[in-house]
């Protein structure tokens, strides 16, 4: 079984030696790196996506999630469950974490 990277996505192989499979995944992100510092999660999402030439469809297949799911994420629905959002991340090779706010910005309610 194998499969072409497309657009510097997924590569999968099964590879016998001895008559042992071996599966290789290889995921690759291409080098046109964008500055993606304190970009919103919705933002982050859909940039990476199409920098990859993915649709919505192919993503959402591909991290195992609803298209409609995966629509609301780059929406910004603000609320999402983080198992979900992660295995949308996991496929870019990030996941939720703490991030330090700046206390000179914070608006009081």
């Amino acid at each position: 079984m194998s499969q072409t990277l497309k657009n510097g996505w997924i590569g999968k192989s099964n590879n016998t030696r001895k008559g042992v499979i071996y599966k290789i995944i290889i995921i690759f992100v291409p080098e046109k790196v964008l500055n993606m510092d304190n970009l919103p999660l919705s933002e982050y999402v859909r940039t990476k996506r199409k920098a990859l030439g993915i649709s919505r469809e192919e993503l959402a297949q591909k991290a195992g999630v609803g298209l409609r799911f995966l629509r609301e994420l780059e929406q910004g629905k603000e609320t999402l469950k983080m198992d979900k959002v992660n295995q949308v991340l996991k496929l870019f090779g990030v996941q939720l974490g703490v991030v330090p706010m700046d206390r000179n910005n914070l608006i009081e309610q």
